[in-house]
């Protein structure tokens, strides 16, 4: 009679795939959301493969404002370091590995803060604008990923944490291959096209 035993090399594998948050995060929180995934009762006895990251690095060129605004040294913002120091945390994480994009300058556009709906006109300074900046290439690495593991049989089950429907293609796709697409809900309300296609949906403790 065979016996099940947590440390089989043929029990089921599992991956990770997290896409960037809006609001800024530090690499303990990231840390932290990854561990209660991992303790989840339908991933416990399962065997970690890897935990993807998907972000690009911050944009740190200077940039001439207009309007007399001056030379703006994107490197600098506090946004930036920020994001540099999570992204250096985060490499010398197990089992992590990041995916990078890129963020492209775009130029200035006016803040719709500036606008208001009383008035025919306004005056406009280089305070009213910000930046434009466009992060490209990270949904096509987090498609392509969820494709390599479906097709290399890297894992039984993709852990999605993302509220992106762009990715209901990939999942799709996996879904037909094999696999178990889940998601993560992280508190927040789920798209329904993204629960159509998941086969389940792991609520973490808050």
């Amino acid at each position: 009679m065979w016996l099940w035993h947590p440390n089989d090399p043929l029990r089921m594998k599992y991956a990770v795939l997290i896409g960037t948050k809006e609001n800024p995060a530090t690499s303990d929180d990231i840390v932290e959301s990854v561990s209660k995934i991992k303790s989840h009762k339908f991933l416990q006895y399962k065997y970690l493969h890897r935990i993807y990251y998907y972000d690009a690095p911050p944009y740190s060129k200077s940039k001439n404002k207009p309007l007399n605004g001056g030379k703006h040294n994107f490197g600098s913002d506090p946004l930036t370091l920020h994001n540099n120091k999570l992204l250096k945390e985060l490499h010398s994480q197990d089992h992590f590995a990041l995916r990078m994009g890129e963020i492209r300058f775009r130029g200035w556009e006016l803040d719709r803060n500036s606008l208001t709906t009383n008035d025919n006109s306004c005056h406009i300074t280089a305070d009213n604008l910000r930046p434009s900046l466009q992060q490209k290439g990270v949904d096509m690495r987090i498609g392509l990923d969820i494709a390599s593991l479906t097709l290399k049989e890297h894992a039984d089950v993709i852990v999605l944490v993302t509220g992106d429907t762009d990715f209901v293609p990939p999942m799709k796709f996996a879904r037909r291959e094999g696999v178990q697409p889940a998601l993560v809900s992280l508190g927040h309300n789920i798209h329904s096209d993204l629960k159509e296609h998941a086969d389940l949906i792991l609520d973490l403790p808050t």
